[in-house]
């Protein structure tokens, strides 16, 4: 595989090539299956959606009014003669004559010959005939919808690798389409690690933590399309953990632990995870997030990434290098983090050699331009601080912090409202 992260040492990788190192722990996406239109939402298109009809199926109006052909010597009747109606969902296969036009209503095919709609709120009714009030005001072919100028068939709706949303949803049912190929969902096995994490709702020990990456992880996995198979918390025990990567394994295509990847720890989960697998251990030049492990597990070579232990140290390394291999699997290019700039409010602290992803809010001034300011404390283990945040801020490894008015990049955090 290229830019292999099993050939690395101890050197400490800077973020960029960390994320690409990683990417080739994915060779190939998932399988495609057909899936019912209802059930699609939040599916990635595994081919081409490819529009079977016009969209609009036929030329139409595009308002109330009244429907008419352009007179082709440009001159005017003072009356038009109106010599019926079309409402949408109807169609008058009758041709217009001169002078004549038809009411018709938003949505409505035009009548054979016409080509121009005036609005209702332009005309004035005389018994069987209409005058349009201020007839320099209109145009040739004015509030018209053409037929396929939306979509026209054959064409290419949806590319493959779209994530389907509301929109694309809706796209597609303007088709006719009832199911599309779409990538399998990635199924991620995950727990925790540590003798010290207690499960929400059990007696908290005196020298325990209640776990909560899990679900955070389970959080961010649903954000990302995956299925997930909780494997729950799992003792410092080199054998329980060699038995539960080994289901893993067998049953995932992605296993995510959290915890017990410290310099403290590396023995203890090398020697644990190579029983399984090939283990490659990562330092990266991160704040928080440093201690990172990757590899690949049983004959599969399913891909294995042990996150740390601090909470907020999960989140931000799963933001930065779980989620775009999640996108892989799913057939999505892969992408840098979506990323804007604003103006340090505050001073930033950070270090050279190092990226450091602090915990801001962002805002916009009168006049449209970003600003950000940090949540307060940084430590990697204050889970209120991703609470508050609606945004990382990416002090990049070549700057020495920001003072007050520099531009920084953000990385906006898509929160539920």
């Amino acid at each position: 595989m290229t830019l292999s992260c099993f050939d690395l040492g101890e050197r400490m990788l800077p973020v960029a090539e960390a994320r690409a190192r990683l990417a080739g722990l994915v060779e190939a996406p998932l399988p495609a299956e057909r899936v019912a239109l209802g059930e699609l939402h939040g599916r990635v298109l595994a081919e081409d959606a490819v529009s079977p009809i016009d969209v609009p199926q036929n030329t139409n109006a595009a308002m109330d009014g009244i429907a008419l052909a352009w007179p082709a010597d440009d001159e005017w009747p003072g009356e038009w003669r109106v010599v019926g109606e079309v409402l949408a969902g109807r169609r008058r296969e009758e041709p217009l004559g001169e002078s004549e036009c038809v009411r018709i209503t938003t949505g409505a095919p035009l009548p054979p010959g016409a080509d121009t709609v005036i609005m209702l709120e332009q005309l004035e009714a005389r018994g069987e005939t209409v005058v349009v009030n201020h007839p320099e005001r209109v145009r040739p072919g004015q509030n018209v919808r053409q037929a396929g100028e939306d979509i026209p068939r054959g064409q290419t709706a949806l590319h493959a690798g779209t994530r389907l949303g509301a929109a694309e949803l809706g796209l597609l049912a303007s088709l006719g389409l009832v199911d599309a190929s779409v990538h399998r969902r990635p199924r991620v096995a995950i727990f925790s690690t540590g003798d010290e994490v207690t499960a929400p709702g059990k007696p908290l020990p005196p020298a325990g933590i209640f776990d909560a990456n899990r679900y955070t992880l389970a959080g961010l996995l649903a954000e990302q399309g995956a299925e997930l198979l909780d494997l729950g918390i799992l003792p410092d025990d080199r054998e329980a953990m060699v038995a539960a990567l080994t289901d893993a394994a067998g049953r995932a295509d992605m296993v995510i632990t959290s915890g017990g990847v410290s310099v403290g720890h590396a023995d203890f989960t090398r020697a644990a995870l190579e029983a399984v697998g090939r283990l490659a251990f990562w330092r990266i030049a991160i704040r928080p997030g440093r201690p990172l492990a990757c590899g690949l597990l049983g004959e599969r070579g399913v891909p294995f990434l042990g996150l740390p232990g601090n909470p907020v140290a999960v989140m931000v390394t799963f933001l930065q290098f779980v989620a775009p291999l999640l996108s892989k699997l799913q057939g999505r290019p892969l992408h840098e983090p979506e990323r804007l700039f604003a103006i340090a409010d505050e001073a930033l602290k950070s270090r050279l050699g190092r990226t450091d992803f602090l915990r801001g809010r962002y805002h916009a001034d009168a006049e449209g331009r970003l600003h950000v300011c940090s949540t307060g404390a940084q430590g990697s283990g204050i889970l209120s601080s991703m609470v508050a945040a609606n945004c990382l801020i990416e002090l990049t490894d070549d700057r020495k912090g920001a003072a007050p008015g520099e531009m920084v990049s953000i990385q906006p955090l898509h929160r539920l409202p």
